[in-house]
C-alpha cells in the first residue's frame, strides 16, 4: 500500500452522535456535532492537518468510510458510540486500514454500565480518550499529529 501524501484525518462518529446537544446533556454536554466539527477543523488547521468529519448511524457506512480513509487518509479518529461494544466488523476494517487509530468517547465508558466497558475498537487503537467531553477530540487530533 502506498502511503497517502496528504495529512487528512478521518474523524468518524457513530450512531446517535447526530443528537449531541439534545440527547442526555447531563452526560454528553450541550455542544452539538457541528460544534465538534468546528473544534476539529480549527484544531487540525493549527496542526497542519486536514479533517474529513463525518457521522453515520449505520455500521456499513462507517466501514465504507474506514476503507476510504485507507486509500486517502493518514489516520482515523473514531467515536464508535453504540458500536464500541458490538462491532467486530468495524474492528476488522480498522485493522485492514493499516492507519493509526485513536478511539474517542465523550463520557468515561468505564464509569458507566458494565456492558460499556469492553471495546472492540480499543484492541486496534493507538490511544483511547474517554471522559474528557468533546475536548477529547482536540486531544485526539493533537496526539494524532504526534503520531504522524
Amino acid at each position: 500500500m502506498t502511503p497517502p501524501t496528504s495529512k487528512t484525518i478521518f474523524v468518524l462518529n457513530g450512531p446517535n452522535l447526530n443528537l449531541l446537544g439534545q440527547r442526555e446533556p447531563e452526560k454528553y454536554g450541550t455542544s452539538t456535532l457541528d460544534d465538534v466539527r468546528e473544534l476539529c477543523e480549527e484544531t487540525a488547521s493549527g496542526l497542519g492537518l486536514a479533517v474529513e468529519f463525518r457521522q453515520s448511524n449505520h455500521e456499513g457506512v462507517l466501514i465504507d468510510w474506514i476503507q476510504e480513509a485507507r486509500a486517502s487518509g493518514s489516520g482515523i479518529i473514531l467515536n464508535p458510540a453504540g458500536y464500541t461494544t458490538t462491532s467486530i466488523a468495524i474492528m476488522d476494517a480498522l485493522l485492514a486500514a493499516e492507519l493509526p487509530v485513536i478511539e474517542v468517547h465523550i463520557t468515561n465508558i468505564h464509569r458507566r454500565e458494565e456492558f460499556r466497558h469492553h471495546s472492540y475498537v480499543s484492541k486496534v487503537a493507538e490511544a483511547v480518550i474517554a471522559g474528557a467531553g468533546v475536548h477529547g477530540y482536540r486531544l485526539a487530533l493533537e496526539h494524532m499529529a504526534r503520531l504522524l
